[in-house]
């Protein structure tokens, strides 16, 4: 049986055969021939026709980008064959541009644009689009975008053609700015810049308006509020930039620009002199912020018709209402009618800008009147942009009920605010939401504070514990997870037991809580409904149960707690709680540096920490060591005490000893 190695050589012998007679079908014979599993068989063409591409790279025809394009599309026509992988012709597109000068990537390029089409079909489309995406995105890091801008603008656009409108990942969704888009500028003037200022200022007598520093300051310091227009919402941003805003316009009001055509010249010559090159309309990237290029920006058209435009864009952002837009982010009444009146002023400066300036304002019109809908469009969600379905016949029109058109939700939570209340998208959030007008004042109510009492609590879990209650362990509630993690969060709150000091880790949660119970049931009071039963076997006859609730339990169990019970009565009796608080009024300054050498960590200094005077935690701390460490003795306790060098509760100890 041929091995997958020879295959994949046979192959690559047929794609550079067959590639140099574009004959797919013999290489379609071939392959079918050589191995009957599609599976293997396009696994092997894929490997052999990347073979094939490393062999013609490493020949001449590197820089024969015809060669390269008539490769790709042989491809296409072995994945329209269903010979090999759909996304492998994009592949091998990556492999070559990788391998590529940016000079002969641009010339493929023109390929990868002219089968923008093929790219498109249900074909290529979902096997092709994220290669075609990262390929484009590899492109763009490798170029500059001051440097090769025309090359950059060309994946962008091929961009654009080749995904729908309504996909995501071309899409500002959430409105946010490039606010990595700073321009810089000279900030501070030297004393020596200004003396030379006021000298060109005394010599230029005829200069139409005083190019000074304070106008340049404010010319370029609107570039920040263009970059990001949410400052325009805060108060004092708000008042610096309409001031620059009304001087910088003022300023082109002043500084107006002559029409070329109505200077007294030979248009004929002067077009002559315009013919090659110098007729190209030069455009920047990136603004020029030097402070002596000012004057010769203002006396360019364009330059300010970019500026002029950025104001349109910006007021038109201004009023508009976009869906992530905060609720603070509203302009004032005052602000609105300064923002119209600036609005008519600028429009005003645009007809009035040469050449053409009145037909250019109306387009800019035009543009923004459109810019509108595609705001709108956005606050929608996006949609996908699809054919209308057929109209339905009339017998189902007269069958088919009329649907409720759905309200935007953005109009849903205007309503809502406007009578004072909340509008969260979820019946049940929004029902909660409004149970109250303060939601914080809610918060802090007394009735949220439904904390049970430990008794209360595992009062069920107490009852499954006893044998003759007959519950199997995997119905006890021990056993349910929900049930253990809020015992535990009770615990640490109310029981005294949790916090302890011992040499006995937990293995497993119901076990623990097993334990936890049975301590918790020895301490908790006899109820009314445990004495009501004593009271109604003693008058049926039936001999009356102990004393102790502990004998619910089985033999076992009760032969555990004796043994418990004896050790603590042990250790209780050899540390009296007489001698705990004679111990606490000495140690209460020095209670958790003890704690420390006790054992204690420090989850559990801070749960003594929370009582109210430095005698009660040092009480509580000692009473705890005492009952529930196995090693707690006066002799233990003696020596710790020594080793702190806490004298006073030593002659204490031994004096109890005596």
């Amino acid at each position: 049986m041929t091995s997958f190695e020879t295959l994949r050589k046979d192959y690559c012998k047929y794609v550079q055969q067959c590639f140099k007679n574009s004959d797919v079908t013999t290489f379609q014979k071939k392959c079918v021939e050589q191995c009957s599993n599609d599976k293997d068989r396009k696994f092997a063409i894929d490997l052999a026709l990347r073979d094939a591409l490393i062999n013609l790279l490493s020949s001449n025809a590197t820089n024969n980008t015809k060669i390269q394009e008539s490769y790709i599309s042989f491809c296409i026509e072995l994945c329209r064959k269903d010979l090999a992988s759909t996304n492998i012709p994009v592949t091998l597109l990556s492999d070559i541009f990788d391998g590529m000068t940016l000079d002969r990537c641009e010339e493929l390029f023109t390929y990868v644009e002219n089968n923008v089409t093929n790219w498109k079909e249900d074909l290529f489309f979902g096997a092709c689009k994220n290669n075609l995406l990262r390929m484009c995105n590899d492109l763009l890091r490798r170029l500059s975008r001051s440097q090769q801008t025309v090359f950059c603008g060309r994946i962008l656009l091929f961009l654009a053609k080749f995904f729908p409108f309504s996909e995501r990942s071309g899409l500002n969704i959430v409105s946010e700015f490039n606010l990595e888009n700073v321009t810089e500028f000279g900030s501070e003037k030297s004393e020596e810049d200004v003396i030379q200022q006021m000298e060109v200022d005394g010599e230029k007598t005829d200069t139409k308006i005083s190019i000074d520093y304070n106008l340049y300051r404010k010319f370029w310091a609107l570039q920040d509020f263009f970059r990001n227009p949410n400052q325009c919402y805060i108060k004092v941003q708000w008042k610096v930039f309409s001031s620059h805003a009304s001087n910088v316009l003022s300023a082109f009001a002043s500084f107006k620009l002559e029409d070329q055509k109505d200077c007294l010249i030979d248009h004929s010559k002067f077009e002559a002199l315009l013919e090659g090159t110098f007729k190209e309309t030069h455009y920047f990237a990136k603004y020029l912020t030097n402070e002596k290029l000012l004057e010769l920006q203002l006396s360019d058209s364009n330059f300010r018709r970019y500026v002029l435009l950025q104001f349109l864009i910006l007021f038109q952002y201004l009023n508009s209402t976009v869906k992530f837009k905060s609720d603070v982010h509203e302009l004032k009444s005052d602000q609105i009618e300064w923002v119209n009146t600036i609005t008519a002023q600028v429009y005003t400066l645009l007809a009035e800008t040469p050449p053409d300036g009145a037909a250019f304002a109306e387009s800019v019109k035009h543009i923004l009147k459109r810019e509108e809908f595609w705001n709108i469009w956005k606050n929608d969600g996006c949609p996908a942009f699809k054919r209308p379905a057929p109209e339905p016949s009339t017998e189902a029109d007269e069958t088919r009920k009329p649907k409720r058109q759905k309200r935007r939700i953005g109009d849903m939570i205007r309503d809502a605010q406007a009578m004072g209340k909340y509008y969260m998208g979820n019946p049940e959030l929004t029902k909660l939401w409004n149970l109250c007008p303060n939601n914080l004042e809610a918060c802090k109510s007394k009735d949220r504070d439904f904390l049970p009492s430990l008794e209360t609590y595992f009062e069920e879990a107490i009852d499954q514990l006893d044998p003759a209650a007959g519950i199997e362990d995997e119905y006890k509630k021990v056993n349910d997870g929900n049930f253990g993690w809020r015992a535990l969060r009770l615990l640490a709150k109310r029981s005294p037991h949790f916090f302890v000091h011992g040499n006995y880790p937990i293995t497993r949660l119901p076990e623990y809580l097993e334990i936890m119970i049975k301590k918790i049931a020895k301490d908790r009071p006899v109820s009314v409904l445990h004495q009501t039963q004593v009271d109604s076997k003693q008058e049926t006859g039936d001999t009356p149960p102990s004393e102790r609730i502990e004998q619910d339990f089985n033999e076992e169990t009760l032969k555990q707690d004796a043994d418990t019970t004896e050790a603590k009565s042990k250790i209780a009796n050899r540390i009296s709680h007489e001698l705990v608080d004679k111990l606490a009024e000495v140690l209460k300054n020095d209670w958790q540096k003890l704690a420390t050498k006790l054992g204690y960590r420090n989850d559990e200094i801070n749960f003594f920490g929370k009582k109210q005077t430095s005698l009660e935690q040092c009480r509580e701390m000692l009473v705890i060591w005492t009952e529930e460490d196995p090693d707690a003795s006066l002799e233990n306790l003696k020596s710790i005490l020594e080793g702190l060098n806490l004298i006073e509760a030593v002659e204490i100890l031994n004096t109890n000893k005596s």
